[in-house]
């Protein structure tokens, strides 16, 4: 028997390796109509985003397009500390926002152009996966298009509050995210063929598995979002030596937030 710990990270980038991957292409389509009830229970597929109608313009950035955004505010206070007769800080009044528009994962070099905005489907003889409800998946890490903190403005009277109050807003930031049309996107889920008489029952639909598996949008190509994990688990199985097998859950989990951070797709 091993002295080492067992990897737990290991046996999650063994059964991502036997997951099946694929393009949103024709050869795709016709394997997803002969199969049995027309759908395949959990698969990949990696493709460029693409908007199914207009795309969400950035807030912030001129002809910056995407199909999910997230735009944050947030207020940072200082408060009066009587007892250290100082001021000290805290973030409040956090405040998010969530646009999505329909969208869908294409093919490189496939048929994108379906208008003259910057992006959309014309319906005709396009092969696309559609994806249903973005905001459930998991991985979803955006492109930060903006990001801006300014001092907080105010006047005698604000001054005069702020001292009987013993609080004051000292700066507020602003963001924005997005996921970006034409970006590389893998998708983890379950895929259907959707009854679309309109397109000849051509339409795919990437939606969250329905055995309770994780429904993922990574914001990366298949290749290298494996590449992370392998990582993952190489890094784990280095300094799980070194510690012992004490803590080794915590531990994966702390490399999993590193990693995260350090090679964010």
């Amino acid at each position: 028997m091993s002295d080492h710990p067992i990897n737990p990270l290991n046996e999650e980038l063994r059964k991502l390796k036997e997951i099946p991957i694929f393009k949103p292409d024709q050869h795709l389509l016709e394997l997803l109509k002969a199969s049995p009830r027309k759908r395949f229970p959990y698969i990949a597929v990696q493709g460029l985003v693409q908007p199914d109608g207009e795309p969400l313009a950035s807030e912030f950035v001129p002809r910056r397009f995407g199909v999910v955004q997230k735009i944050s505010e947030e207020e940072h206070w200082e408060y009066w500390n009587s007892l250290t007769k100082t001021w000290d800080s805290r973030s409040t009044n956090r405040k998010q926002t969530n646009h999505t528009v329909p969208f869908s994962l294409v093919a490189l070099g496939g048929h994108t152009m379906g208008h003259t905005t910057p992006g959309g489907h014309d319906g005709v003889g396009d092969v696309y996966v559609k994806v249903q409800n973005p905001l459930e998946a998991t991985s979803l890490d955006l492109d930060r298009v903006h990001r801006l903190r300014h001092a907080a403005e105010g006047g005698v009277s604000d001054a005069i509050l702020e001292d009987l109050s013993g609080e004051r807003v000292v700066a507020k930031a602003e963001s924005e995210e997005l996921l970006r049309v034409g970006a590389t996107v893998t998708g983890f889920g379950e895929l259907v063929l959707e009854a679309d008489a309109g397109a000849g029952g051509r339409v795919m639909r990437l939606q969250a598995p329905q055995d309770g598996r994780p429904f993922i949008l990574a914001p990366t190509d298949y290749k290298s979002y494996v590449a992370w994990h392998d990582s993952s688990a190489s890094l784990w199985k280095m300094l799980a030596v070194a510690c012992g097998a004490v803590g080794t859950t915590v531990l994966a989990g702390t490399i999993y937030d590193f990693l995260k951070k350090l090679y964010r797709p």
